[in-house]
């Protein structure tokens, strides 16, 4: 019995870098891989879809119950495997696309598959929500994209898990002829530039300016740096998911935490009327300032600089709802239970991580709120990444 656990042990702790496994691939996971299983241990394959055959080559492992790989070659391809329009898309290539491999619908389905995984798993939620797709196809829709720098000022994206600048030519997953023109000056060894596509179509390089952006039928002049969103029709489709499910009455106060340059806060107002308040909380004090010049024919907006986890407590009188678009790590429990204390009748949870929101609905649901409403939208394609908002009412 001891020889047994000691070998159990021992092949737990075995190195497979390098190996080569021929895995029949499982489910898909989140995180842009998909589950596969070899000698007891699980394997994380990237490049392979659920149901194929591959052969895969490990190039992490740690030592513990799982191990990462590559598939390398695909010996029972799935009916939803595609050609991948980008020669970096694959092993050993860049780190920003998971799905090439996949056709478009069959991505949408898997992200699909992911957000009901992590609902049952971290919220004890049984629920199926498909992910929409947003206008404009699966190629070109990046209009924001951070390049980075190699020791020779050569700028490029970095390989998959890894520091190293890929010396690519092209993105597909960047507006036609945006980055060919970047890509042939050198930059500071080292550093980071970003590239952004602007509301004229004109291309801004680092900080040679601001960048005009439209949505919910205003305009943003935005200082460089400052976020928005990379897919130019989510906005408009946050901005009006949010508009219809906050339903902020008119007179009443509204609460947009991490608000950024007000894009929520814009559509809050119009709700509340001039008799009512918003409140933007914002960390970043250019998106403040940015915000504030955008929606200054709008004096029912206030604005408040810090982290909402400060901020919080002094923001006053309860909100009839609040509007959260936190970072990819979710409210947390601190959070929920702050925003829950001010018993505000409606949260509308804007997330880019379907685990981060499996959890904090679990946290909402101890504190006695419900998810009334889901959606998701395909707002990254070929990446694992996708947008939802989520509706918590309080019982």
């Amino acid at each position: 019995m001891g020889d047994a656990v000691v070998s159990s042990a021992a092949a737990t702790r075995a190195d497979w870098t390098d190996r080569i496994l021929e895995l029949e691939v499982g489910p898909v996971a989140h995180g842009g891989h998909c589950v596969a299983r070899s000698e007891g241990r699980v394997v994380f394959v990237r490049h392979a879809l659920p149901g194929e055959r591959v052969l895969a080559v490990v190039n992490k492992d740690g030592g513990g119950s799982f191990c990462r790989a590559d598939a390398v070659e695909v010996l029972e391809p799935s009916p939803w495997r595609v050609p991948a329009p980008c020669s970096w898309a694959r092993a050993g290539g860049c780190g920003g696309c998971d799905f090439q491999h996949a056709d478009p619908a069959a991505q949408r389905s898997l992200k699909s598959d992911v957000l009901a995984e992590q609902l049952r798993r971290l919220a004890g939620i049984e629920r199926r929500v498909p992910v929409e797709e947003l206008p404009g196809g699966a190629l070109g829709w990046r209009h924001r994209v951070r390049l980075a720098v190699d020791d020779e000022g050569r700028a490029g994206l970095r390989a998959h898990r890894s520091h190293d600048v890929l010396p690519i030519a092209d993105c597909p997953l960047t507006p036609p002829g945006t980055l060919p023109p970047v890509l042939e000056h050198g930059f500071d060894p080292d550093t980071e530039v970003e590239v952004a596509v602007d509301a004229h179509g004109r291309v801004h390089v680092g900080d040679d300016g601001p960048v005009v952006q439209r949505a919910a039928g205003r305009e943003w002049l935005l200082s460089p740096g400052v976020f928005w969103q990379v897919h130019p029709a989510l906005p408009d489709t946050l901005a009006a998911v949010v508009g219809e499910w906050a339903d902020a009455p008119q007179g009443g106060t509204a609460w947009d935490l991490y608000g950024g340059v007000g894009l929520f806060a814009a559509v809050l107002a119009g709700q509340v009327g001039p008799d009512g308040a918003v409140t933007v909380v914002e960390s970043s004090r250019q998106a403040v300032a940015d915000g504030r010049a955008a929606l200054a024919d709008l004096p029912q907006v206030g604005w408040r600089v810090g982290r909402v986890e400060r901020v919080l407590g002094g923001l006053g009188a309860r909100p009839d709802v609040v509007v959260a678009d936190p970072p990819r790590r979710g409210l947390g429990r601190e959070l929920v239970d702050a925003l829950c204390g001010h018993a505000p009748d409606r949260v509308v949870h804007v997330a880019c991580d379907p685990a981060a929101l499996a959890r904090d609905v679990a946290l909402f649901a101890e504190r006695r709120y419900r998810l009334a409403e889901l959606r998701a939208f395909d707002a990254f394609p070929m990446t694992h990444h996708f947008e939802c908002v989520a509706l918590l009412v309080r019982a």
